[in-house]
């Protein structure tokens, strides 16, 4: 096995409750959620961010508004919905379990 493989199958699975928690806080650009987790270590990549954005805003879990730049083209600006803030509070209570059980398996001698 390659340990490589497994922190990133571990940080994928992470990904989309990340997302959930920073477009929670109002509205975000995707550079600007790609800045927020890179550097908290969570390495992502356009090409892995826009296709989870979409799936989240087709399940109906976030949504977009374009926002006119000065400098460039218009950009796109994501937010959490009602049901985005439902879905992330369930996945909360399922991280807190994963933290606890992980801790009781991990730290027993």
């Amino acid at each position: 096995m390659n340990v490589a493989n497994t922190q990133i199958q571990m940080r994928k699975g992470l990904l989309e409750f990340c997302v959930l928690h920073i477009i929670s806080r109002g509205e975000v650009y995707t550079s600007d959620l790609i800045e927020e987790l890179t550097q908290a270590q969570m390495i992502v990549v356009e090409g892995t961010l826009y296709p989870l954005l979409n799936r989240l805003k087709t399940a109906g879990l976030a949504e977009y508004r374009w926002v006119e730049s000065e400098s460039g083209p218009p950009r796109k600006y994501y937010s959490i919905t009602e049901s985005g803030k439902e879905f992330k509070a369930t996945l909360s209570e399922t991280w807190s379990a994963l933290v606890n059980s992980t801790l009781t398996i991990t730290t027993k001698n």
